[in-house]
C-alpha cells in the first residue's frame, strides 16, 4: 500500500508497517476503528462503454471490492464522499501542486463498487488535461489511482483459501488521480469487446517523482517497513 503522510511524504509500507501507522494493535482481530490520519492510496479499474465514453464523459469505477496484490479489499458499501463531492477534483498522479486536470460528476455506490463520470479539461484553457483525457480515450493510459483517509478496518480470521489479510469497512474518499502505473493487477480499462487484459504482478507503483528545473524527473526512493 502506498501511503502519503500530513508532511507530504510518500512511502510504501507491508501490512505490519501500515497498521502501525494506523494505530492497530499487533496481533488484533476483527473490526476497530483506527487512529492513524494519513492517506492510502490504492489503484483502481477504469470502467469504459464499448464506445470508449460517454458524451459526458469516462465511466470510471473508482473501488471495487477486489483482493489487491496486498491481500487488501475495500468494502463499497463503507465510502464516505460527501467532503470530496465538494471539490471533486481529478489530479495527475497524485500531484498537489500542479492544478486538477478534470473533475467527477456522478459518484454512486453498488454492491460492485464506487463509481463515477471523470470529465477532462478542455483543451483551450488546459492542454495538458486535454492531453490526459485523449491518451484515456486512445487507451494510451489506462489506470487510475484513488486516495483515501481509514476510518474503520477488519481483519479477518485466516480461512484456508482466502488470501484477505485487511479489510477497509469505512473510509473518506480525499482525492482520486490518474496515473501511468497501477499497482494492483485490476486497475486496467476495459477494452473493446468487454474485456480486461491483465497486467503483470510485477508491476510497481505509481511513481510520484519530482519535476526538477532541468526537466528531469527524480525518483523519490521507497521504504518498506
Amino acid at each position: 500500500m502506498i501511503l502519503r503522510t500530513k508532511n507530504g511524504e510518500t512511502v510504501t509500507v507491508a501490512r505490519n508497517g501500515l497498521l502501525h501507522f494506523l494505530g492497530v494493535e499487533k496481533g488484533f482481530e476483527g473490526v476497530q476503528k483506527v487512529a492513524g490520519d494519513v492517506e492510502l492510496i490504492a489503484a483502481v479499474p477504469i470502467a469504459m462503454t464499448e464506445g470508449g465514453e460517454f458524451e459526458s464523459g469516462y465511466p470510471w469505477t473508482l473501488s471495487t471490492y477486489d483482493l489487491d496484490r496486498h491481500g487488501e479489499r475495500i468494502d463499497p458499501m463503507g465510502w464516505e464522499y460527501e467532503s470530496y463531492m465538494q471539490n471533486p477534483v481529478v489530479e495527475w498522479a497524485h500531484r498537489y501542486d500542479i492544478p486538477a486536470i478534470g473533475k467527477i460528476e456522478g459518484l454512486a455506490i453498488d454492491g460492485q463498487g464506487l463509481h463515477g463520470i471523470v470529465k477532462f479539461n478542455e483543451k483551450d484553457f488546459d492542454p495538458f488535461g486535454w492531453s490526459i483525457g485523449e491518451r484515456v480515450k486512445a487507451g494510451v493510459i489506462r489506470a487510475g489511482s484513488v486516495g483515501f483517509r481509514v476510518i474503520e478496518i477488519e481483519i479477518p480470521p485466516a480461512r484456508d483459501g482466502d488470501e484477505t489479510a485487511l479489510i477497509f469497512r469505512k473510509q473518506e474518499l480525499l482525492e482520486f488521480s490518474i496515473c501511468n502505473v497501477p499497482a494492483n493487477p485490476y486497475a486496467l480499462a476495459k477494452m473493446a469487446g468487454g474485456e480486461n487484459k491483465t497486467l503483470s504482478r510485477n508491476w510497481g507503483f505509481p511513481h510520484f517523482g519530482e519535476i526538477s528545473s532541468t526537466g528531469i524527473q527524480e525518483r523519490k526512493r521507497w521504504t518498506s517497513l
